[in-house]
């Protein structure tokens, strides 16, 4: 039996992807091994989202290539994209070059590469016109609990920083049955918790007459779900009508990751972000109005093109009011063919370093004061994994919230949803929690 090995990078979606591409390989025939080992064929899922991505995606081909030279070598994903056919200069990179909404084709291509040994790419520019939405699926996620679910691809908000709209391509969404379809199925392998997932997720259905809200209204129809929780969305679908129909949802999990990037008006208007910090203060505000104590994480770029000492501190600022649980910090990558990339006043790599360390003490910080007032607080866990310390025996997993628990036991809980107390934090960012 051929072995193939793949190796994801970047964002929960090219998760997805990978995942959905070994599944593929499996129903081929092809025995999954992890990415240390040999394998008959790799693939690398790459990213582009930052120079550092790039690098990693291309280290990654590389070290590939090392493991086993007679390997295929597969590279797919946002990096491939961006290139296009330029990554063919890079001789010996890759053997098959997919580039997005192609990897439907990736067993077919692998049986055709085998018969003709030519380096074949499957690369098309995403933007020129209007794409359908790439059928991928999964029939059992990697982690029995939880399973991340694709349900939108393409982004058309143009961020001044951001090169994913040009190796995404415009929205596009997939159709509700299909997503109910694969709710359904993992439900019933067993799977009590689904995260959907999207490049631009605020956007889903503007494409197909549909909308997020019910798409989450109908996955909390399907039986067997336990827990719906929401990948990053943008501030302004936060309305009343949204957040309240999603407190009257009890499957739904407090948990919302609402995209920032900067708490300075001056510089979201260069980013072109289209909210001002007060804007997305409300929004939070909205949030804790229906919800009690919901999480609330974000994500934060440092050193954007003109960034001042002084919108950097009044970023930080506005970072402190909006209490949140995490932050994502990010110093500013430069892409080439975005906006920023032409703008004056790129700001020196020690100086975002260093405003990088301070957004991070300060996330650290809100993070620990976030979890402390979790205790004495009623939760649900879903549990994951066993876990001990200090002789005892306890199960691991996480609160709706997504705080870390842990709760003393014998018994296997794993895959297991239950009510119970936070009482004291027992390990670095592990609470402990009594059942109920």
């Amino acid at each position: 039996m051929k072995k193939a090995a793949l190796h994801n990078l970047g964002c929960k979606v090219n998760a997805y992807e990978t995942e959905a591409m070994g599944q593929m390989l499996e129903q081929a025939g092809y025995e999954l091994v992890p990415w240390t080992q040999r394998a008959d064929v790799y693939v690398v899922n790459t990213c582009s989202v930052t120079n550092i991505a790039d690098r990693k995606s291309r280290q990654m081909l590389h070290r590939a290539r090392r493991k086993n030279p007679n390997a295929i070598i597969v590279a797919c994903g946002c990096y491939v994209q961006a290139l296009g056919k330029e990554i063919l200069m890079e001789e010996g990179i890759a053997d098959i070059i997919l580039g997005n909404n192609k990897k439907q084709s990736l067993v077919e291509l692998l049986e055709r590469y085998e018969k003709q040994k030519d380096v074949t790419l499957a690369w098309e520019d995403i933007n020129d016109g209007k794409k359908p939405y790439e059928p991928l699926s999964i029939t059992h996620p990697a982690k029995h609990t939880r399973a991340f679910l694709k349900v939108q691809d393409g982004c058309d908000q143009f961020c001044s920083y951001c090169i994913i709209p040009y190796t995404r391509g415009r929205v596009r969404s997939r159709g509700l049955s299909d997503v109910l379809t694969e709710i359904s199925a993992l439900a019933q392998g067993g799977c009590k918790e689904i995260v959907l997932t999207g490049i631009h997720l605020s956007s889903y259905g503007i494409d197909i007459g549909s909308s997020l809200l019910e798409l989450v209204g109908r996955a909390a129809e399907v039986e067997g779900i336990s827990r719906i929780r929401l990948g990053s969305l943008e501030p302004g679908i936060v309305t009343g009508e949204f957040a309240s129909a999603l407190a009257g949802m009890e499957k739904i999990c407090p948990h919302f990751h609402l995209s920032l990037q900067s708490g300075c008006d001056s510089v979201l208007k260069r980013m072109n972000r289209k909210y001002t910090s007060e804007e997305y203060l409300k929004r939070c505000e909205l949030l804790r109005a229906y919800f009690d104590n919901p999480a609330i994480t974000t994500d934060v770029i440092v050193g954007f093109p003109g960034e001042t000492r002084q919108e950097f501190e009044e970023g930080m600022r506005f970072l402190e009011r909006a209490r949140f649980y995490e932050m994502h910090v990010f110093k500013y990558s430069r892409r080439k063919g975005t906006r920023a990339d032409r703008m004056e006043g790129q700001v020196d790599e020690r100086e975002k370093a260093k405003r990088s360390g301070e957004l991070i003490e300060l996330s650290k910080r809100m993070s620990m004061e976030y979890r402390e007032s979790m205790c004495g607080r009623s939760a649900q866990a879903l549990f994951e994994e066993p876990f001990s310390y200090n002789g005892k025996n306890y199960a691991v997993g996480y609160t709706k919230e997504y705080v870390r628990v842990a709760m003393e036991t014998e018994k296997n809980r794993e895959n297991q949803v239950v009510a119970g107390k936070i009482i004291r934090k027992l390990v670095q960012d592990v609470y402990l929690m009594v059942e109920f």
